[in-house]
């Protein structure tokens, strides 16, 4: 009986929905993009240019969170030390963080 009311409603005279709904879309759209998408990118573009910019001395976080002190850099891969006589080669896209100089 309910459903049978609600079909015979019909439409909302006026037909100003169609617009009003794409414009809250888009409002929402733009919010996320400037609340969460553009920072995001920022954040990432500027750990990247630490990456490309790594030198002897500094210290990186990898993504499994090792942390390391840099001891030569090549092309793609870094050699860290992690304690005192261990070290470890890292690839550039693992690091997710770089303190440079740091002790």
């Amino acid at each position: 009986m309910f459903n049978i009311a609600i079909l015979l409603m019909g439409a909302p005279e006026g037909g100003g929905g169609g617009w009003m709904n794409l414009i809250f879309l888009g409002a929402i759209f733009a919010i996320f993009y400037f609340f969460i998408i553009r920072p995001q990118k920022q954040q990432q573009q500027e750990i990247q240019e630490k990456v490309d910019n790594i030198q002897k001395g500094d210290k990186i976080v990898s993504s499994g969170g090792m942390i390391a002190k840099v001891k030569s850099v090549d092309d793609d891969t870094v050699l860290a030390e992690i304690d005192s006589g261990v070290k470890a080669r890292f690839t550039k896209s693992s690091i997710a963080d770089v303190n440079p100089n740091q002790d």
